[in-house]
């Protein structure tokens, strides 16, 4: 099929992948009394003496907001905030379809991180989450973080979180099948140090990796170089033990993971010859890795994952954001914390038993139910343990 001529003939018979649908029927004057004026004042009041009522008596409590300023969409770019809305829409669909959870999609006409701050802050009453998507790096860190102070729900930047929660969960069951766990002196190399990368590079240092070398388009992020961004200087003080310095085919020499979220045939086979003994690769930039599977395979990987469906161990973030947000909203969570991404990591992980395990198989498909319901599950035990 050829899916872009497809998909932008559908669109335009679609108008859209999402429409407003009333629960209730308005159809004489009692119910239209009851939903609306003059019956509905009694909840309007109810939620005025406790605001936290809005959960309870609206749809707030299973609502997410899905913000974007439209500068890092997809493999696109910054494309705008208008042209970044049939992908917001998409997220909105996935959130339905595998959470159970409304989503609207809010699309900023701002670049500038404060207003999108204000923006969102001032919206936050409307919603139970905030979920950021495709807002170019390092931005996204400053308005995640500006927005958890200025909230009191969960906010949620999935292509940084979403992102790193898939990739460990993928990580465990690689390691398992190739006999190592994360207890192992294991050197594991990330190119790409923009949201996704750091963040994944954060996950795997709370998940017990400790020799993590992030690399940019100039090498090895390490503390002695003066040229990072300050996004970049704190991963340099969290990551690279060892203070090793380098371009990406030294450092991946030795090392036992690498992972990609940067661009298209960056990684060559004689890198991947250079690595440990059946090393784990993850080359998840789209729609072209940073090396294809069968060259990365026939250079000596062990395993390997891509960000494609037309791939095995497809590592797709949708495996994780719905199952969170649904665990998340069970328990009314105030935030989305780190144990509650780690669990979700290992829920997922745990979907495909030891002894499904294969070279084929790590990770399990977005289209297993039960993949979302562990998640869920994980999530809002976590977030209940941690109060």
């Amino acid at each position: 099929m050829d899916y872009a001529t497809e998909s932008l003939r559908l669109h335009r018979e679609w108008k859209g992948k999402l429409e407003a649908v009333p629960k209730i029927s308005v159809g004489n004057k009692e119910s239209l009394s009851l939903a609306y004026t003059p019956g509905v004042a009694q909840p309007c009041l109810e939620i005025q003496k406790s605001p936290s009522e809005s959960y309870n008596l609206t749809g707030r409590g299973n609502t997410v907001a899905v913000v974007t300023d439209g500068t890092a969409v997809l493999g696109l770019g910054d494309i705008g905030p208008e042209a970044a809305m049939p992908v917001m829409e998409g997220k909105c669909v996935l959130f339905k379809a595998f959470g159970g959870i409304d989503a609207v999609p809010l699309c900023i006409r701002s670049k500038d991180p404060e207003e999108i701050v204000k923006t969102v802050s001032l919206l936050a009453g409307s919603f139970g989450g905030i979920n950021l998507e495709d807002i170019s790096s390092p931005r996204c860190f400053e308005i995640e973080r500006k927005l958890k102070e200025a909230c009191d729900i969960p906010i949620f930047h999935d292509d940084q979180h979403g992102t790193a929660v898939v990739t460990l969960a993928a990580l465990f069951n690689a390691l398992e099948l190739t006999g190592r766990t994360l207890n192992d002196s294991l050197r594991t190399v990330i190119l790409g140090a923009g949201a996704a990368g750091i963040a994944i590079a954060r996950l795997l240092k709370a998940a017990g990796l400790e020799d993590i070398i992030l690399c940019d388009r100039r090498g090895a992020v390490c503390k002695s170089r003066n040229d990072l961004n300050a996004e970049k200087a704190t991963a340099a003080e969290a990551t690279n033990p060892f203070n090793i310095r380098g371009t990406l085919s030294e450092v991946m020499k030795g090392a036992d993971v690498f992972i990609g979220v940067s661009g298209p045939d960056l990684v060559k086979p004689e890198f991947v010859r250079s690595m440990a003994k059946d090393p784990i690769l993850f080359p998840m930039s789209n729609p072209i890795p940073e090396i294809m599977p069968d060259p990365a395979y026939a250079a000596g990987a062990a395993v390997v994952g891509t960000g494609r469906s037309d791939f095995a161990n497809q590592i797709n973030n949708v495996l994780a954001f719905p199952g969170i947000f649904r665990g998340t909203f069970d328990v009314r969570a105030r935030e989305i914390t780190q144990d509650m991404m780690l669990s979700a990591a290992g829920a997922i992980a745990g979907q495909i038993k030891k002894g499904e395990l294969s070279r084929d198989n790590i990770i399990p498909t977005p289209f297993d139910t039960n993949v979302h319901k562990a998640v869920a599950a994980a999530v809002a035990k976590a977030g209940t343990r941690e109060g």
